[in-house]
């Protein structure tokens, strides 16, 4: 059986792609999540042993027993992201391939050639304009000087419901058209009257419009800027598996300016790579999807991916927020496979500048993810997917089940030095019951936590040194940054805990969260807004610590790590928006990324298009002209009944989608009026004579 599926997968490859494409071959796919589930299991035993006898070394109550399950809880989740570290870490200090566990090959499918059809879409949703058109046109540039452009149009798919910033998309786009000159035939404009759904709904109406003309289509967000080699490389890694329906890239953060926004760039370009290894390695075919910077097979989210509105109320029910983890678990549901290509270079996007930002944008996420575990027993899964449910919202749930635990501890400890030591329990006791502390344990599950949270990022630290050194700046450079980081990551974590505890809170009790725009250029905060947002954090810390100094000083100098982030939450995240200080640590080497150092010529185009000032339209632009659509159907999912496997092949051999007949001709378009309003915009725009027109010369 294996061996006809195997032809039968050549053969479809073939279809696509030369010889040279290989699909991914992926060796022992089915030990490898046990592999890390059963090392982290093993692990959190031995820390459940310790903690156990210690809180039982003088009985054991109710109330030491729920210390003890939130502590598994707890202990079981950084076991498991310690072990995806060290995966991640040993393949890529030996330079392996985490899927195939070959020698890692540079751009091993850049030789084959392209015979599909892919849409590159943005959906955007009330965003700054300008930023949004640059990264569309940097991408798109990027992807012309590579000469394979005809392969690929591109959408922008708009959402946007303010009518001040609608305007200023359209006449944005009618600059952007004159620019482009030819190549602005492969690029259209769409906005949605009515923006149902959010982006799954944007994504849906692509699809059952225009999906059929294309194979695949590249995902990007707002924020997105992908390379044209990037691109490619997507596209030929989908021809070369024709069973895959996903591939996600691993988007890094760049364009940040401020100190906090330096931070998560830094961070984010040292760890992610070796962190994304272990993930793809233990993930093998069933990898996530985080909704952009990936490319989908249109053919297989069509069918697979129609996601219903869920019953009941919010946080279970109504529309599915975090869309994008339940997308990927429905086309590994159908039979496609999805894989997380970590060593493919390229795929960037932009992040919150600033500590409230970067609170708001997961308090979105956190709603999302919680929602996931009212999904997890949709029938016919995949085990892994269950995981990737169970682990997003565990992410956030943990900071409740770490605060959780410091207040037990402290309610206990204030406890016992209100009420005293009982050295008699019983009435006729001839000997004094004798507190009894396990120091050595103690010490060995302190030390084993501080291990496993610290050596991921000795480890992020030690492959840049080694593979990665003139990309960060060297050696010198790499240490400075990592130290920066570990102490302000250090100073943060507690107020990302209060955040996260209180946004888990929110959402339990059904509090619904408005999914507004993302606020991602370099802002300074007011003290204003950030004591509005941290008073509570600080008022709360400081009670928290009088208390325990006034009656147990060994249990506040434990908390004063925490504490002193809780405390001085409203400076820490002002100074840390600052540019200022942002652009203080990059002159003293701190910081630096790769992106800086080394600069990829598609954000060189970016940054170039951004320091362009806006030209005024001299007539307000029309709606652009859209091509000729192709109804196809995008049905709701039934989550009680697995479906039957949806593959691309079948007993006749390949099929190819779209058929033949839904192919359009290039030329073929659909207006509201008879005239071209493509070419009108281009005339208009090359009559006001705008310096950036990098090609008037429109036919």
């Amino acid at each position: 059986m294996r061996s006809s599926e195997t032809q039968i997968q050549s053969s479809a490859a073939g279809l696509h792609a030369p010889e040279t494409a290989a699909p991914i071959r992926i060796p022992g796919k089915g030990l490898r999540p046990a592999l890390i589930i059963g090392l982290a299991t093993i692990t959190t035993l031995s820390g459940v042993w310790m903690m156990f006898n210690i809180l039982a070394a003088n009985g054991f109550r109710a109330f030491d027993a729920m210390l003890l399950l939130l502590f598994a809880v707890s202990f079981c989740w950084i076991s498991i992201a310690f072990w995806t570290s060290a995966a991640g870490f040993l393949l890529q200090l030996l330079r392996r391939d985490p899927l195939t566990l070959q020698r890692t090959e540079s751009g091993r499918h850049r030789d084959s050639r392209i015979v599909t059809r892919t849409a590159v879409v943005m959906p955007v949703y009330n965003e700054e304009t300008r930023r949004m058109v640059a990264g569309f046109e940097a991408t798109l540039r990027s992807l012309e000087a590579t000469g394979e452009a005809a392969h690929f149009d591109f959408y922008m798919l708009s959402d946007t419901t303010d009518p001040q910033i609608a305007q200023s998309e359209l006449d944005a786009w009618q600059h952007l058209l004159a620019r482009l000159g030819p190549a602005g035939e492969r690029v259209f404009y769409r906005r949605r009257p009515e923006n149902s759904a959010r982006k799954v709904g944007n994504l849906a109406d692509f699809c059952t419009r225009w999906g059929r003309n294309y194979e695949h289509m590249i995902v990007l967000d707002a924020d997105s800027v992908m390379s044209g080699d990037c691109l490619l490389q997507l596209v030929r890694a989908m021809q070369a598996n024709p069973r895959a329906g996903l591939i996600q890239t691993v988007p890094i953060p760049v364009q940040q300016t401020t100190f906090f926004g330096r931070f998560v760039q830094f961070a984010a370009g040292l760890y992610s790579p070796m962190l994304a290894t272990g993930l793809s390695f233990w993930q093998t075919d069933t990898a996530n999807y985080w909704g952009h910077n990936a490319i989908l097979r249109v053919r297989a989210f069509i069918d697979c991916c129609g996601l219903p509105t869920l019953p009941g109320k919010a946080p279970f029910g109504g529309e599915i927020l975090s869309h994008d983890f339940v997308e990927a678990a429905l086309l590994r549901r159908a039979g496609w496979e999805a894989y997380l290509l970590a060593d493919l270079e390229g795929s960037y996007e932009e992040v919150p500048c600033n500590l409230i930002d970067f609170a708001k944008r997961d308090r979105r996420w956190v709603q999302g993810n919680i929602q996931h575990l009212g999904l997890l027993g949709i029938a016919g899964l995949n085990g892994t997917s269950r995981l990737h449910f169970l682990f997003g919202a565990l992410a956030y749930m943990a900071s409740l089940i770490w605060f959780a635990m410091l207040v037990l501890s402290t309610v206990d400890a204030l406890s016992r030095a209100i009420q005293g030591d009982v050295y008699f329990p019983a009435t006729h006791q001839l000997f004094p019951d004798w507190p009894v502390v396990r120091t050595e344990l103690i010490v060995m599950l302190i030390q084993l936590t501080i291990a496993m949270l610290l050596l991921p990022k000795v480890m992020g630290i030690t492959i840049a040194i080694i593979q990665r050194r003139p990309e960060f700046g060297g050696t010198w450079a790499i240490v400075k940054g990592g130290l920066a980081e570990l102490l302000f990551a250090i100073v943060i974590a507690p107020i990302m805990m209060a955040f996260h505890a209180f946004f888990v809170v929110s959402v339990l009790l059904g509090f619904g969260v408005n999914w507004e725009t993302q606020e991602r250029a370099g802002r300074l905060l007011s003290w204003k807004e950030t004591l509005t947002r941290t008073w509570r954090i600080a008022l709360t810390a400081l009670a928290w610590g009088a208390l325990t100094f006034h009656y147990t000083p060994v249990i506040f100098w434990w908390l004063t790590p925490a504490l002193f982030g809780l405390v001085l939450a409203a400076p820490i995240a002002r100074y840390s928006s600052s540019p200022q200080l942002g652009a203080g640590m990059r002159r003293i080497g701190v910081f630096l990324c790769p992106s800086e150092v080394r600069t990829d010529p598609v954000l060189q185009c970016l940054q170039k298009l951004l320091t362009v000032a806006p030209v005024q339209s001299p007539v307000q632009a029309l709606p652009p002209a859209l091509p000729a659509e192709i109804p196809s159907e995008m049905k709701p999912q039934d989550f009680n009944h697995k479906p039957i496997a949806s593959g691309l092949v079948d007993k006749s051999g390949p099929e190819v989608w779209p058929p033949a007949w839904t192919r359009q001709p290039r030329t073929s378009r659909h207006h509201s009026n008879t005239t071209d309003v493509r070419d009108a915009l281009a005339g208009v725009h090359t009559a006001a004579a705008d310096p950036r027109n990098l090609n008037s010369g429109r036919n």
